[in-house]
């Protein structure tokens, strides 16, 4: 009887632990009105053959520069946790807003930097920004 007592608190105190730790996580990234996780925005190739190298990491596609994606560094990428998630881009030259979905990774162990948001032309596009830039800061919280 008290084995069963015992592995009831200690599940319960786990169950306490993920519920916090994952509200953590969302006001990390800027749901809470706190202006989101700087980062530097890059244009990126998602069709096939374009700089972007093989096939989106969450379906294993290529997609359309047409659409609205992106690919996150492998730490905000979080082992694909974000896969397919709605991120807000906000363009710190110019305030605009959109929102992108993710759709790949910018490994950061082959070269990307650690706080890369590289997006489809079509995110420069509805920011308003030239992409032949490179870069530019931004901020990016979870939609």
């Amino acid at each position: 009887m008290a084995n069963a007592k015992l592995v009831a608190v200690v599940a319960c105190m786990l169950v306490i632990l993920l519920e916090t730790s994952t509200c953590v996580l969302a006001r990390h990234h800027g749901n809470g009105g706190g202006g989101g996780t700087p980062g530097i925005m890059t244009v990126n190739g998602f069709q096939k053959g374009e700089d972007g190298g093989g096939p989106a990491e969450c379906d294993g596609k290529y997609h359309s520069d047409k659409d609205m994606i992106l690919a996150l560094s492998t730490r905000w990428y979080a082992g694909g946790r974000r896969c397919h998630k709605p991120i807000r881009i906000t363009s710190k030259q110019n305030g605009r807003s959109v929102v992108a979905r993710v759709v790949d990774e910018c490994d950061s162990n082959h070269g990307c930097k650690d706080n890369i948001v590289d997006t489809s032309q079509a995110v420069w596009d509805a920011l308003g920004l030239d992409s032949n830039i490179g870069e530019v800061p931004v901020t990016w919280s979870d939609a």
